[in-house]
């Protein structure tokens, strides 16, 4: 989506009836600790959520005193409006992050596991307990506390998958200090700008880090990018190969040198509710990163009433989000939905696929993992490698979640039936960077589900479909356009670090009195939601507005396909045409018949209209290390601009990148 004040347009397809609803499996009570959810069925979801709309003072004032410890108590729920941008919640309250994740559960239980830290090594790993937690929080926040860094400032974190990440977060909000975690896979200048933009003082990073059998230069990229940020006065460096690496004197500092300075202890900072808890930079349409903030109390409580409401978390349970912590994925899911509850959190260092497609199954199996939570990224590569893989019964996993974009109905049974053994609870959870947490999605071990649905809003939220030219809500079911909230929630963001106007142009100024997520959706005729994917990535053919996510999971449903990408051309006749980056699982024949059994196949699920022009198979598609699909190279490859395609280097395999430059060109000179 542009800024500004432009208005988005949306796809306008009718969602099919025949879509298979799935029930809550009778195995999922039976292996439930308690032998039900904290919910007590679809009722019980409607009656919950009618107070969180009618009442929502009453029902977020409840709520925020069931799961969160106060320092002291709040008198105002909520204050401000969508419309003004100037919504806080709990004001009055006081409160610390730190404490709430781990002090107040050390108290407890010091022996209880708190993270579950799986190395990139299938053999290496421990587990930390809460109380062995909160000593190694409370000496890394004495390290940044004699660093000079004070209650606001901004901390900039580059690390991998490791306990010290985790560690680091809670050392910052333990004396008030706001976390800017950079994911470990970004290039130095991308570090560099977003350490500029926060104006961070310290830097906390490794020597090196692991990933996938491979190992990647952290404290190298962080020199290069530190050779433009005159203003970090300290890196903090974390061992974690033991590799000689470039060194700074009086800059640099080796983390367990530091450690060994302090006690064990320090009090937490008395945080008020709207004081900033962390920033992280997503990727802005203008190009230059927006800085999202998120503030303390609200933030909390949308990832504590998430994890318990749609993961169903309870006191024995252990969690596992495949997320990366420099994504929101793993700040909500991997460190504060877990800690916030008092459960054990896996932090998985590696990938899927190292040193075999076994590796998350054996991780769930060896922990007794209850809930497991991954990208359809993930799931699509665990699909192609074949079930062989998928050994283990795992037989205390109760709900598997998924996140990041709309889930193809054939991998989400394959994740149902496969993975799950029809025993677990699917939820395809709807949120973004800016709503801190879940917003649009199924209750584990209540919500019936519909694959590619995200089902019905969670607490707090009343979506809106709204039309895209204007701008008026469409009321009723079996209706389709731009999707928007109404009612502002606890865990939203509240501005873009030091541009509001930004903040307010990106999400509440496109349709005035509501927030704007800049994807299309659709509401079925029983009132479930399910995302098309962003209003930017659509393609007008002969009038015919296309989401590029549906004619992707077309694609998909051709059992050679192994991932799609679909993005739109310039055409003469007919304004756009659809051109689709196929890659095909192994065995199949790549050949001319393939091809238009393609092109059957989604003219057969969409219309002829929808049907590609072009299809370009390829090894692999361009993708973050995170995993999303980035389309933009894809564009401005077939737009003939291989030119303009910017800092390749973050991607997951930017070899790709030519190996499709040659595809199309090939197929241009034809």
């Amino acid at each position: 989506m542009s800024e500004g004040d432009v208005k988005p347009t949306a796809p306008v397809v009718a969602e099919a009836h025949n879509v298979d609803t799935y029930h809550v499996p009778k195995a999922f009570f039976e292996k439930h600790p308690n032998k039900k959810p904290h919910i007590d069925g679809l009722d019980q979801y409607k009656k919950m959520y009618k107070e969180s709309i009618e009442e929502p003072d009453k029902f977020w004032g409840n709520m925020a005193r069931e799961l969160i410890t106060w320092d002291r108590d709040f008198q105002t729920v909520h204050s401000g409006s969508l419309e003004g941008g100037d919504n806080a919640w709990f004001l009055e309250g006081r409160l610390n992050a730190s404490y709430n994740c781990v002090d107040r559960h050390a108290i407890k239980n010091p022996d209880k596991p708190a993270i579950i830290y799986e190395g990139d090594e299938a053999g290496e790993g421990r587990i930390i307990t809460y109380g062995e937690l909160l000593r190694e929080v409370c000496k890394l926040a004495w390290v940044l506390k004699e660093m000079g860094v004070r209650k606001g400032d901004t901390v900039a974190l580059y690390l991998p998958m490791i306990p010290e990440a985790v560690i680091a977060f809670l050392a910052c909000t333990r004396i008030g200090a706001v976390h800017s975690v950079i994911f470990a896979g970004f290039s130095s200048d991308s570090l560099r700008d977003r350490i500029i933009d926060a104006q961070s003082k310290v830097v906390i990073t490794t020597d090196e880090g692991k990933r996938g059998g491979k190992v990647i230069g952290t404290k190298k990229l962080v020199d290069e990018a530190l050779k433009q940020c005159p203003d970090v006065a300290h890196c903090l460096v974390f061992k974690r190969t033991g590799a000689e690496v470039p060194w700074t004197e009086k800059r640099d500092l080796w983390w367990h040198d530091e450690m060994e300075k302090y006690p064990s202890y320090i009090a937490p900072e008395s945080m008020s509710s709207e004081d900033p808890l962390f920033l992280l930079y997503t990727s802005g349409s203008t190009g230059k990163p927006k800085g999202v903030m998120h503030t303390t109390a609200g933030y909390l409580l949308g990832a504590a009433a998430t994890g318990k409401y749609v993961f169903d978390i309870h006191d024995s349970d252990r969690f596992f989000c495949g997320g990366d912590v420099g994504w929101i994925t793993g700040h909500t899911y991997v460190v504060y939905a877990p800690l916030m509850l008092g459960v054990a959190t896996v932090v998985f260092e590696g990938t899927p696929a190292y040193p075999d497609f076994s590796r998350y199954w054996d991780t769930v199996e060896k922990h007794k993992i209850t809930q497991f939570y991954v990208a359809p990224t993930a799931l699509r590569l665990l699909k192609r490698a074949g079930d062989h893989h998928v050994k283990h019964q795992m037989e205390h996993l109760r709900v598997l979640g998924s996140v990041g974009e709309p889930i193809a109905a054939e991998v989400w049974k394959w994740y149902f039936e496969i993975v799950g053994k029809e025993n677990a609870h699917v939820v395809d959870t709807y949120w973004q960077t800016e709503t801190g947490s879940h917003v649009i999605t199924p209750l584990g071990g209540v919500t019936p589900t519909k694959p590619g649905s995200a089902s019905l809003p969670f607490f707090g939220i009343e979506p809106a479909i709204v039309d895209p030219v204007s701008g008026k809500e469409i009321h009723g079911n079996d209706v389709e356009g731009v999707l928007a909230f109404k009612k502002p929630w606890p865990s939203m963001a509240r501005t873009v670090w030091r541009a509001h106007k930004r903040y307010m142009d990106t999400y509440l100024n496109v349709y005035k009195g509501l927030y704007f997520t800049g994807d299309g959706a659709g509401r079925d005729h029983e009132g479930y939601y399910w995302i098309r994917g962003r209003v930017d990535d659509v393609v007008n053919v002969s009038g015919h507005r296309l989401s590029t996510a549906e004619v992707e999971a077309a694609l998909i449903e051709h059992q050679a396909v192994a991932e799609a990408a679909v993005v739109g051309v310039s055409d003469e006749l007919t304004g756009q045409a659809v051109n689709a980056f196929v890659s095909i699982k192994e065995g199949n024949e790549i050949n001319d018949a393939l091809k238009k059994e393609l092109v059957l196949q989604v003219r057969k699920s969409i219309g002829p209209f929808a049907a590609p022009k072009m299809i370009y198979i390829v090894p692999d598609l361009p993708k973050t290390r995170s995993g999303k699909i980035m389309r933009r190279i894809l564009r401005k490859i077939v737009a003939g601009e291989e030119d303009q395609l910017g800092d390749t280097s973050t991607l997951s395999d930017p070899s790709v990148v030519d190996v499709i430059i040659e595809e199309v060109q090939s197929k241009k000179k034809k």
